[in-house]
């Protein structure tokens, strides 16, 4: 590996986290999004920059579908860190309504929004097709309603006048990020010169070459001079390594479980789960989910600091879809020690 792939280190990049604001078995949406605020609280005494929440729809294991209200929910109970959505999945909205909900966030919670879109639909097609007004989008026209949407926070991007206009919103500086899990958004936010998010966590055999594309198509803009990528992952992190190992069965009950249309709350960790998988998916798991990081603080340190030496990513967000609420806590605890 070359010097120049090593040159950073944990502590030189911003670490952050993705919340799914889990609904367990045998829990429920409320004490999901109490929990979500414990965690954020916690987050942000550990010293992480940014919180994000994620929109996903028709999903029994997570609470947060309405995402800019746990958005609220999240920055009323804190007072620095930086909430925003990982993300809002912009064609089951009017931009408009995107642009009046983090318009009133960002003037609620000043110079601590960050508004992240998305272009698939965050769940099934049938539910897809209930969200939207106009039951032909298909997210194929995700740049124009970007541009719509930045226009109402800036009139002056409009290519003609801006006879509706977007209050509040207009003449916020709300960072506007591109997520993606392959190679559209990671061109698209290269070309607008937007910091870019892609979710390593779930598609882990794009990030490399999604990565390469936006550094190569990017251009210097106002929102950023250079590029700036954030890179997901999940983690799973305890005492020793078969703790973590046995923590992380729960992200992986979830993901078989969606491979066999079987939607269930997260399930707590089990012993036997290679028993119970087929050869078949065993395969879908390590493509889709392999780069998942579980261990002890050592493992997950090594682990982590290799994904950075491929990616050199600006920032890391972390994401652990763990059972039990201390554990989850103690993961994110260990990850925060391990990379000041």
């Amino acid at each position: 590996m070359s010097e120049n792939n090593r040159s950073k280190r944990l502590s030189d990049i911003p670490f952050s986290i993705l919340d799914l604001s889990p609904i367990i078995e045998g829990g429920s949406p409320s004490q999901s999004l109490q929990n979500t605020l414990d965690l954020a609280q916690h987050a942000e005494r550990w010293g992480y920059n940014r919180y994000w929440l994620a929109e996903h729809h028709n999903m029994p294991f997570i609470a947060s579908s309405a995402t800019s209200v746990v958005i609220a929910h999240v920055a009323g109970g804190t007072s620095k860190i930086r909430v925003g959505s990982g993300g809002i999945m912009l064609p089951n909205h009017a931009p408009l309504v995107i642009a009046e909900q983090f318009g009133t966030l960002e003037s609620l919670f000043p110079g601590r929004i960050d508004l992240g879109l998305g272009r698939a639909p965050g769940t099934d097609q049938l539910t897809a097709h209930a969200l939207r007004r106009d039951r032909r989008s298909s997210g194929d026209d995700f740049p124009e309603q970007l541009a719509e949407l930045r226009a109402y926070f800036d009139p002056s991007m409009a290519s003609s006048g801006m006879p509706i206009r977007a209050f509040p919103g207009e003449g916020l500086a709300i960072p506007i990020w591109l997520l993606g899990s392959s190679g559209f958004s990671a061109q698209l936010a290269g070309q607008l010169g937007l910091p870019f998010a892609f979710a390593s966590h779930f598609s882990p055999e794009y990030t490399l070459p999604a990565l390469e594309l936006y550094r190569r198509n990017f251009k210097p803009s106002n929102a950023l001079s250079k590029p700036y990528a954030m890179v997901g992952v999940n983690v799973a992190a305890a005492d020793t390594d078969e703790e973590a190992e046995l923590l992380q069965t729960s992200l992986h009950q979830q993901f078989i479980n969606l491979i066999r249309n079987n939607l269930t709350p997260l399930r707590p960790p089990i012993e036997n789960l290679e028993e119970q998988m087929s050869e078949y998916e065993k395969q879908l798991l390590k493509q889709r989910i392999g780069s998942s990081i579980a261990g002890s603080p050592k493992t997950v340190k090594e682990k982590l600091q290799a994904f950075l030496d491929k990616t050199q990513a600006d920032e890391m967000i972390v994401n652990g879809q763990i059972y039990d609420h201390n554990a989850r806590l103690r993961s994110f605890e260990i990850v925060a020690e391990i990379t000041k």
